[in-house]
């Protein structure tokens, strides 16, 4: 654009910061856009307008080429164009295998036979003296490995697990803790709440809290638990509720196959006392999926554990472990499952935690593409051109990257946004939090002049009907102070809205302006999610920041991680460093988003063999680069990290670090300051973290055009599919799931909105099919972003949409 000659058409200009604007690669793009497709261009709806504007105040502005030609095209328009798969640790991909659970092995038969006959010899002979010998077995089998077990003496706690409680909760709290376990041990029949909880002095780091729990649970195998004082800081371990013993018919017993198992050894010769199997599932949360299988079988939920949370609408497959359970009593629940399948079962001697991942492999569909200079060429040439452009599309991704952006998904799709309520937390405006989370469009409430049953429409979306009841619910408590006639109305999955309304609305007058109270009534992960969301925000201000600075040059005072630091500067260095790297990408935080945690003075248990070895107590720490070491050519941009706010980080020593404090000083920022991140409410005091600024998609990145004809065309098979035509299995009526449904909508849809001859041509519309491989903690949306450009992803919205 030649920025002298007044009769070219102006870029969209917007100002992100308190700094002087520069033009930002968007600006550009839409520019390019105006200039080259007029009023075809791909942002001039509404709809694009509100996405560009999502991004841009979220951070969001930069692209690592912003030359590249991008292309439109319709995303999830059918969950089944949302394929994710889970990557394992070791690198493969996980995939659906098999549902049913594996045969029992010669030696699992005869540790059935053994105990049984061992059973009925103890019962028929009636000998006291091996009853009891058999009992001290048991015992003896359920002791964590290296705790020895005495007929006459306490058990004695090997003295590293010793060392490693006392660091955590100091010696009076490590001697009531062992002396709980032994009384455990020492009368198995009692019931838990017989015994009398021992409860730690306050532990205000939360990531001490962490490896409390995980090391009552690792070192007293699970016959302990624990539970967080929220409001005090301190933890109550108290002996964990019994396994539910199995019975006879379909839930074990020994019947069906079952194998008899009662001891942690027979358990050790089944492979472990943790089931892991595959998960497959269509349309649902993870949570969702789960909940079931724990209803099912009549568990805790908790007792099933996984590496990440995937989305809801699309087909998904990972990993998830049970403690105790049979393959054989798991795999009859297929039968039971509607929209997901359960299988490859193996026990192990772990269960996953929250990270166990190295990613996800996404298989997307993109329908109805659509591309620059498409306008009237014949379907084939249009085919030629999509091919073009996707590749080089492709290869600049794949050579460049992208941003590793938090996408929008992390700040809330409404108005009151997570960011903004996380940083009225952070400012102690606790009253101005809740009048956020209570925040709804008064638009969605029935007006007088509508008295039709029409749903709502905003900005072209219809309302859902929750979303009306949640507007008419706060409206009721915010107008009449009436907390049971607004609860009444307010539909159930509004959990922090109910939990406020309700505390706020107790009978005790002293509760009304009690905005903490009300808030520590939130779950405590959704409240730091608020406060992570912040932190969220300044990190995609500050990478935009940085990107427009410097690009992808390495400069003085970027941020290196210390274990790339030392690998990249000593290569032959002993080779934990790169173990202790991949644990610490592997961390999560509580929104379920893997992420690289601060170092901590408090993590520290005092020598290598007293660390919890798990995700939750990895810590990074970050290496400043020299002017001679950003310009020796050794540190890519794919090393350099930038801090999440907190108060144990280092921030970069150039102007990225000056930006840090004038923007969370402005009023975007909220006034807050980058050096000052404790608080006197532990929960809102930020530690910090690491992420990587750019980061390039993973070997074997492909890409496909396809023309296609019927929008309820299926592109890609699933998991399941692929399960079924490889065992001859087809669906009975009543085993359809809900994709056909979907897909009857659709046609009825289509069939009244067709115009001309066009629909249903089977070359007239243009799909891509995308399979690229990221990181647990990236986002598949920022990395469709950087090939597609501005405007270019439509998400598929459903009938009805959030309309807070």
């Amino acid at each position: 654009m030649n920025m002298d000659d007044p009769t070219a058409p102006p870029a969209k200009r917007r100002r992100l910061s308190t700094q002087e604007s520069t033009a930002t690669d968007v600006d550009i793009i839409l520019e390019s856009k105006t200039t080259t497709n007029g009023s075809s261009s791909a942002i001039s709806n509404i709809n694009d307008e509100q996405q560009l504007e999502k991004e841009l105040r979220v951070g969001i502005n930069a692209y690592v080429n912003p030359n590249a030609s991008g292309f439109t095209g319709v995303l999830k328009q059918r969950y089944t164009d949302f394929l994710v798969n889970e990557i394992l640790p070791d690198g493969r991909v996980l995939h659906l295998e098999s549902l049913t659970p594996p045969k029992k092995k010669q030696s699992e038969e005869e540790v059935e036979t053994k105990q049984e006959d061992e059973e009925a010899d103890s019962v028929t002979n009636g000998a006291a003296g091996e009853t009891k010998e058999q009992d001290e077995h048991k015992k003896a089998a359920d002791l964590p490995q290296g705790v020895q077990q005495d007929s006459s003496e306490p058990s004695q706690i090997p003295n590293e697990h010793t060392t490693t409680l006392q660091t955590i909760f100091g010696e009076k709290t490590t001697k009531g803790v062992i002396n709980l376990y032994n009384a455990v041990l020492k009368n198995p029949n009692k019931k838990p709440r017989d015994y009398k909880s021992v409860i730690s002095d306050v532990i205000s780091d939360k990531e001490v809290r962490t490896q409390a729990h995980q090391a009552i649970r690792k070192i007293f195998s699970s016959k302990l638990d624990t539970k967080t004082d929220e409001e005090n800081n301190t933890i109550t371990i108290s002996a964990a509720p019994k396994v539910v013993k199995e019975r006879g018919g379909g839930q074990g017993g020994g019947r069906n196959g079952t194998p008899r198992v009662k001891n942690k050894s027979g358990w050790d010769d089944l492979g472990g006392e943790y089931l892991h199997f595959t998960l497959y599932k269509e349309n649902k949360d993870t949570m969702e999926a789960v909940y079931f299988l724990a209803s099912q079988m009549k568990m805790n939920v908790k007792s099933f554990q996984f590496g990440g949370t995937k989305d809801r609408r699309g087909v998904t497959t990972q990993r998830v472990s049970v403690y105790r359970v049979h393959a054989e009593q798991l795999a009859r629940l297929n039968g039971r499952l509607r929209g997901s399948k359960i299988g490859d079962f193996k026990h192990q001697k772990e269960g996953l935690e929250l990270g166990d991942l190295g990613g996800n492999e996404f298989v997307i569909t993109l329908r109805d593409c659509h591309f620059p200079g498409e306008d009237g060429l014949a379907v084939h040439e249009r085919l030629e051109l999509a091919k073009k452009i996707v590749n080089d599309a492709v290869e600049s991704f794949k050579a460049g990257g992208f941003i590793n952006y938090y996408g929008l998904q992390r700040f809330g799709s409404f108005a009151a946004s997570t960011d903004r309520i996380g940083m009225k937390l952070l400012q102690g405006n606790l009253k101005g939090a809740v009048d956020d989370i209570l925040a709804y469009n008064a638009a969605v409430l029935p007006s007088e002049d509508n008295q039709t049953n029409d749903a709502p429409v905003i900005h072209g979306q219809n309302i859902s009907s929750d979303d009306i009841d949640r507007a008419i619910a706060i409206n009721i408590w915010q107008t009449t102070q009436n907390a049971n006639n607004a609860l009444y109305k307010l539909p159930r999955k509004f959990s922090a809205e109910s939990n406020i309304i309700r505390h706020l609305g107790q009978k005790n007058n002293k509760s009304i302006n009690d905005y903490q109270g009300a808030l520590q009534t939130i779950p405590r992960n959704l409240r730091l999610m608020y406060v992570h969301a912040y932190q969220s925000l300044v990190w995609n201000t500050v990478a935009g920041e940085r990107w427009s600075r410097w690009g992808n040059k390495v400069v003085e005072g970027d941020l290196v991680l210390d274990t790339d630091y030392a690998a990249k500067m000593n290569p032959t260095a002993n080779s934990s460093a790169s173990e202790t790297k991949k644990d610490a990408a592997q961390e999560v935080d509580e929104a379920g988003e893997p992420i690289i945690s601060a170092s901590s003075s408090a993590a520290t248990t005092g020598g290598h063999d007293n660390t919890i070895k798990d995700h939750d107590t990895i810590y990074a720490t970050a290496q400043t680069l020299t002017a001679d070491e950003a310009s020796s050519g050794i540190f890519d941009i794919t090393d350099i990290v930038l801090p999440l706010p907190g108060y144990d980080v280092t921030y970069p020593p150039n102007e990225l670090g000056a930006f840090y404090k004038s923007f969370m000083a402005s009023e975007q920022g909220g006034g807050l300051d980058p050096h000052d991140m404790r608080r006197s409410w532990k929960d809102m005091s930020l530690s910090g973290g690491y992420r990587k600024v750019v980061v390039r998609p993973g070997e074997g990145m492909s890409a496909e055009v396809r023309a296609y004809g019927r929008d309820d065309e299926q592109m890609v098979e699933t998991d399941l599919e692929k399960l079924n035509k490889r065992t001859g299995y087809r669906r009975g009526p009543q085993q359809k799931l809900a994709q056909e449904a979907q897909d009857v909508e659709m046609r009825e849809a289509n069939t009244a909105t067709a115009n001309g001859a066009t629909f249903g041509d089977p070359h007239s519309k243009i799909a891509v099919i995308l399979n690229m491989k990221l990181g647990p903690s990236q986002y598949a949306t920022m990395a469709l972003r950087e090939m597609m450009k501005v405007g270019g992803v439509k998400t598929y919205k459903p009938d009805f949409g959030g309309g807070r």
